[in-house]
C-alpha cells in the first residue's frame, strides 16, 4: 500500500519540482502562491506526503542527510567511523557549507522542503471541516520538522517562518528557543487531542495510511519526546506534559512511524542514507563503518543485535560498489573502526598504523539489509517514547515502573529490526532472554535509560535524534577525538553554527541571533535546553 501511494505521489512530486524549477509563464504566481489554483482544485494531502518525504533528507541528492545526519551526527556521535577526509564531522572541523546543509537555501535544505509545504497545509487547512484532521496531523508534523531545525542551531525562525505568501514576512525574526519549544509542546497537545477517528480521512498519509488511532499515539510519544528535551532546562514544564501524555503513547513496535521507500522516482524517493551509504556520491560504502564504540559496546554486552546490525567483508574492493554476497555476520569477528583517523600515512593517525587494523574489509559495515534503497526511514519509534518514560518515572515517580518501561523498550528495540529486512528479525523469546539477564538498576539508571537509547537510534540511523538526547543526557560518556587542527579544542560540537547566507538574507535577526548563542556561534556554542 505505501509503496502504490509513493508511486502515485513521486509523480506529483517530480512534477511540482520541473514546474518549480521550468520556464513557464506562470513562474512568478506558481512560486509565491502555494494554492494558485484555489481550494476547488488544490488538497492538502499531496503536500503533506511531500512534507512526509523532504523530512527524510533533501530531494536533491540527500543533500542534508549526507552532511547532516551522516558527515557530522553520526560521527560526532561515535555510531560510525570513516577515513574519509570530507567527513568534518569525524575530526570536529568546521565545514561551513556542511553544517548549514540542513538550514538549507533557496533550493535545498529544511526551510524550503520541509517547513514550506508543512505551513501550507496548516495555513490551508485551517478552520476547514474538510480538512479537519489534515489540519492536526499537519500541526503534529509541524512541530516534529522545526523540533530538529531547532536542536540543531537554537534560536531560529519559527513563528514567521513560511510566511511569505500568507504575511508577506520574507526576513523573519529568530525566536527564541525556550519560546519554540513552549509552543511545540501546546501544539502537539492540542492537535493530538483534536484529531477525530470519525473525522475526514487523512489520504496523503504515506507513515500510517491515515489511522487516526496511530496518529493519536504518535503525537502524546512525540509530546514524551520534546517534553523530555527540557529536563535540565525547565524541568516543571517537561514534567508537566509527560504526564498528559502518560497511558497515550505507542504500544508496541506496530506503532512505530517509518517511511518505506522506493526507487521508482529515482534519488527523489529512494531511502536517503542508502544513496550515500551505498557510494553513490563517493566511496562512503569502502570506508565508512560502525564505530568501535558502537560495536564494543554491543559485543561485551553480548547483544542479539550486533549480529544483525555489523557485517563483515561487504565491499571486498575499494573501487567497487558491487556487494559481497558472502559478507559476514558472525557477532564474534564484528569489529569497529577507531573514529579520528585517516589514510594520512602520519603516525598515530592513520587507520592502517593503529593496532586493530587488518584490512578495511574487516571492519564492520551496516548491514546491507538497512541501507536499501527501497527501504525504511524511521520517524519515531515505540522504544524512545518507552526509554524516556523509563526517565520521567526514575527522575519523578510517574509514568509507573521505571523498570516495566525500560525492560518492554530493551525489548522493542531489539525486534523492530526485522522492519530493516525480514533477515534481520530477532525472535521475541531472544530479546525477552537478554532483557531478562540484564535488568534495570535504578541505581545507574538514567545512565542505563540513555546509553541504551544511543544504541537504538544508532540502529535507526537517526543521528540527529542520538546527538540530540546525548547533549541532553550526558551519556554514554564519550571519549571525544583529538585531532590536530579541529575546531572545538577537542571537544564534541554542541550545534551547528547559523549560514552565513543568513547574514546576507536576513542581516539584522540573523545578528541578534547569533550574537545571542551562549558560548557563542560556533561548534562549540549551546542551543537553549543544553545547560
Amino acid at each position: 500500500m505505501k509503496t502504490n501511494i509513493f508511486n502515485k505521489y513521486s509523480l506529483i512530486i517530480l512534477t511540482g519540482i520541473l514546474i518549480a524549477f521550468g520556464c513557464t509563464k506562470d513562474f512568478k504566481n506558481i512560486n509565491t502562491n502555494p494554492v494558485a489554483y484555489g481550494p476547488t482544485n488544490f488538497d492538502p494531502n499531496y503536500t503533506l506526503t511531500t512534507s512526509q518525504l523532504t523530512y527524510t533528507g533533501s530531494i536533491d541528492f540527500a543533500y542534508d542527510t549526507w552532511r547532516g545526519n551522516l558527515i557530522y551526527a553520526s560521527t560526532m556521535m561515535q555510531g560510525l567511523s570513516t577515513v574519509v577526509s570530507y567527513w568534518a564531522g569525524d575530526k570536529y572541523f568546521l565545514n561551513e557549507g556542511y553544517t548549514a546543509a540542513y538550514w538549507g537555501n533557496s533550493a535545498v535544505g529544511a526551510y524550503i522542503e520541509q517547513v514550506r509545504p508543512i505551513v501550507d497545509v496548516v495555513e490551508f487547512t485551517k478552520g476547514s471541516a474538510k480538512y479537519a484532521n489534515v489540519h492536526q496531523v499537519a500541526r503534529i508534523w509541524k512541530a516534529l520538522v522545526f523540533a530538529r531545525i531547532t536542536d540543531l542551531y537554537g534560536d531560529v525562525p519559527y513563528s514567521e517562518a513560511g510566511q511569505g505568501f500568507y504575511k508577506s514576512i520574507f526576513t523573519p525574526k529568530y525566536d527564541r528557543q525556550q519560546e519554540i519549544y513552549t509552543d511545540l509542546l501546546k501544539e502537539v497537545d492540542e492537535a493530538t487531542n483534536a484529531l477525530n477517528a470519525n473525522g475526514d480521512k487523512v489520504t496523503g498519509d504515506v507513515i500510517y495510511g491515515g489511522d487516526i488511532a496511530k496518529w493519536k499515539r504518535f503525537g502524546s510519544t512525540l509530546l514524551v519526546r520534546l517534553a523530555m528535551r527540557l529536563t535540565k532546562a525547565d524541568e516543571n514544564l517537561a514534567k508537566t506534559y509527560v504526564q498528559k501524555a502518560i497511558g497515550k503513547t505507542m504500544i508496541d513496535n506496530g506503532d512505530n512511524a517509518t517511511i518505506a521507500h522506493d526507487v521508482s522516482g529515482a534519488r527523489v524517493t529512494q531511502n536517503r542514507n542508502s544513496q550515500v551509504l551505498l557510494g553513490d556520491g563517493g566511496q562512503e560504502n569502502y570506508y565508512t563503518k560502525w564505530s568501535k564504540t558502537f560495536i564494543d559496546l554491543l559485543k561485551n554486552a553480548g547483544d542479539p543485535r550486533l549480529e544483525k546490525v555489523a557485517v563483515t567483508q561487504l565491499y571486498l574492493v575499494e573501487s567497487g560498489k558491487d556487494q559481497n554476497a558472502a559478507y559476514v555476520t558472525t557477532a564474534a569477528v564484528q569489529k569497529g573502526m577507531p573514529n579520528g583517523k585517516d589514510l594520512s600515512g602520519i603516525a598515530g593517525r592513520d587507520i592502517r598504523q593503529d593496532a586493530s587494523y587488518t584490512s578495511i574489509a574487516d571492519y564492520s559495515s551496516p548491514n546491507p539489509g538497512m541501507i536499501k534503497r527501497n527501504g525504511i526511514t524511521f520517524i519515531l519509534s515505540f522504544s524512545e517514547g518507552e526509554f524516556l518514560l523509563a526517565e520521567a518515572a526514575q527522575r519523578w515517580g510517574i509514568a509507573g515502573s521505571a523498570a516495566d518501561h525500560y525492560k518492554a523498550a530493551l525489548k522493542a528495540s531489539i525486534t523492530c529490526l526485522g522492519k530493516y529486512d525480514p533477515l534481520m528479525a530477532v525472535s521475541d523469546g531472544v530479546a525477552e532472554t537478554f532483557a531478562s539477564a540484564n535488568p534495570y538498576n535504578a541505581a545507574n539508571g538514567l545512565q542505563m535509560i540513555n546509553t541504551q537509547y544511543w544504541l537504538h537510534t544508532n540502529t535507526l540511523l537517526d543521528f540527529y535524534e542520538t546527538w540530540a538526547n546525548w547533549r541532553r543526557s550526558g551519556f554514554p560518556v564519550l571519549v571525544p577525538v583529538v585531532y590536530p587542527g579541529n575546531a572545538t579544542g577537542g571537544t564534541i560540537p554542541r550545534r551547528f553554527p547559523y549560514p552565513s547566507e543568513e547574514a546576507a538574507n536576513n542581516g539584522v535577526n540573523y545578528q541578534a541571533a547569533s550574537s545571542a548563542v551562549p558560548g557563542g556561534d560556533k561548534l562549540t556554542g549551546r542551543v537553549w535546553w543544553d545547560k
